[in-house]
């Protein structure tokens, strides 16, 4: 057989259900004469994002495999690779490439070259016996150590070659445990410390280890907080939770944090972001990680655990109920009224009356209508991030898809369309404004044409919110930072179903129908995608306690 429908077969032996593309692909055509289905994007940058988005979404389970064509295809779908980079996101890249008599001639692009920064690994197929090698190593790697994008480039000629039958076995995810001394003296910290803090991150979701998470919270009886990425690995119904911290964040994880004396971080790098919540000075550290490079990196750990979240986790509570349990009192009633104060303090925002409508409306009425234990939701970059990323309370792992080491405007969209094809039975929105709406609308056709049934829920200000700090002159002068359109419009012309709200007691029954439209919670065979156009003021006040 020929090495693209070598390729094809060891994606179909791996699982794979989907190839998210954009022509052309030698590799397209042998999947889809095998069952592979192909979803073709009408951007290279969105086809990646929904590859990323339903390796998000099925925890790496599955993965999200995408093929471009070689040269200008390439160069396209380098932010989506980058975006999956920067937040530890697997998914397999199949771009094709040039024929080897040309692939160092400029200006012929090179891609396992150019995307060596933004790869865990990246390869050159160069020769056809060496399909079954180089998708193995490809698949381990996309199932073990630190998630990240992986790169086969698919040379036009080698694709065309012949090759010898070949026997392929799938490989196992490879997972580590912790030296148990190291957990001895992490569990010793632990249970010594006078306000414990747990610092969680997403290795917890990608190891699926929220049971675990939940075990040693409550046995410590410590706070938790997680990071952007995190979100939604402990339920933040939960006494123990202070919720999330990232550009923006509640008011208890920015109190618990800085009042933590020892910080167990799980899961997370520590990596120094701006959409992170700062570290504070003369913490006792503890980083449980599978990533060697995070270790300290931005801050020193008094005790390092590198291994998989879930296996550490089930040390550390073995060890734990070994040496009798910590010694300090629960901090449940301390969390719970610093919960209450600051949803007092924010109560006027999330159910003001006012027109334009305000943000927190929106994002407030959106949580009422929706069942939380069956909806995935992602955010856009920007405001509306940091709008909805502390106040929307989480219940389920994975429920929330947070991302921000890079922050692509319009990668929501992508993200919140492979989601539905990971988990068709959820509900599935995505929560963006006007600028990043700008950058992907487009592949709101994508939703229609494939019939993927997810809400956009779209705050539309008519700004590029939070620029007015970055360029005043410009803004006040020639209008820079103004936008103008009806994006209702656009959207019932590309086959969405579309709701325009401008009055505070719209919101509730326009979002009600659009996700019947979905076919969310119904019968229907078959729902069709729906954006609510919401018409909002420029609300700039944030929940920033750090």
């Amino acid at each position: 057989m020929k090495a693209s429908a070598a390729i094809a077969s060891i994606l179909k032996t791996e699982g794979v259900e989907y190839l998210f593309c954009f022509p052309v692909n030698p590799l397209i055509d042998e999947c889809a004469r095998i069952g592979i289905r192909p979803i073709v994007a009408r951007t290279e940058r969105t086809l990646l994002n929904m590859a990323d988005g339903y390796s998000r979404a099925s925890n790496g389970r599955r993965i999200g495999v995408a093929a471009v064509q070689n040269g200008p295809g390439a160069e396209n779908a380098y932010a989506g690779v980058a975006q999956a980079f920067a937040d530890g996101s697997p998914l397999l890249f199949l771009p094709g490439g040039n024929p080897a008599v040309r692939v160092d001639l400029p200006p012929n692009f090179d891609s396992s070259r150019s995307f060596a920064t933004v790869t865990k690994w990246g390869a050159r197929l160069n020769a056809p016996e060496r399909v079954p090698a180089i998708m193995r190593r490809a698949f381990t790697l996309l199932r073990s150590g630190r998630p990240g994008p992986v790169l086969v480039e698919v040379p036009v000629d080698i694709a065309a070659t012949e090759l010898p039958a070949f026997d392929y076995q799938p490989p196992a995810p490879l997972r580590t445990a912790a030296d148990p001394a190291a957990v001895r003296e992490a569990i010793r910290m632990l249970r010594n410390a006078r306000r414990p803090l747990l610092h969680v991150g997403q290795g917890v979701l990608w190891a699926e280890a929220a049971g675990e998470l939940r075990t040693l919270a409550e046995a410590l009886g410590a706070a938790v907080m997680t990071t952007l990425p995190g979100k939604s690995a402990f339920p933040e119904g939960h006494p123990l939770s202070v919720g999330n911290g990232g550009y923006s964040g509640t008011a208890m994880a920015g109190q618990f944090l800085q009042q933590a004396d020892v910080i167990l971080g799980i899961g997370c790098s520590f990596t120094s972001t701006i959409f992170g919540a700062p570290i504070p000075a003369g913490k006792v550290i503890i980083h449980a990680t599978n990533n060697e490079a995070d270790v300290n990196k931005d801050v020193v750990a008094a005790q390092v655990l590198l291994a998989d979240a879930r296996l550490v986790l089930g040390q550390l509570i073995e060890e734990l109920e070994r040496q009798g349990g910590r010694k300090g009192d629960s901090l449940v009633e301390e969390i719970a009224a610093a919960k209450r104060a600051w949803i007092d303090e924010w109560k006027p925002l999330l159910t003001s009356n006012e027109t334009p409508l305000n943000p927190y409306r929106v994002l407030h009425d959106l949580m009422q209508v929706t069942d939380r234990t069956r909806t995935i939701i992602t955010h856009d970059s920007g405001t509306p991030r940091d709008q909805l990323a502390p106040f929307w309370e989480t219940l389920a792992p994975r429920s929330f898809l947070g991302w921000g080491k890079s922050t692509q405007l319009g990668s929501s969209l992508g993200f919140a369309l492979g989601a539905k094809l990971a988990e068709p039975e959820k509900l599935v929105i995505h929560f963006l404004g006007d600028t990043a709406l700008g950058m992907c609308g487009m592949d709101l056709e994508t939703a229609a044409r494939e019939h993927i049934p997810i809400l956009t829920v779209l705050v539309n200000n008519g700004t590029m919110g939070g620029y007015e700090k970055h360029i005043p002159f410009a803004g006040e002068k020639y209008r820079a930072r103004y936008l103008t359109g009806d994006y209702s419009k656009v959207a019932e012309g590309l086959g969405v179903a579309v709701e325009r709200v401008t009055e505070p007691a719209q919101i509730v029954p326009a979002l009600k129908r659009a996700i019947a439209v979905t076919g969310f919670g119904s019968r229907a065979a078959e729902g069709r995608p729906a954006l609510v156009e919401f018409i909002t003021r420029e609300e700039t006040r944030l929940s920033k306690p750090w």
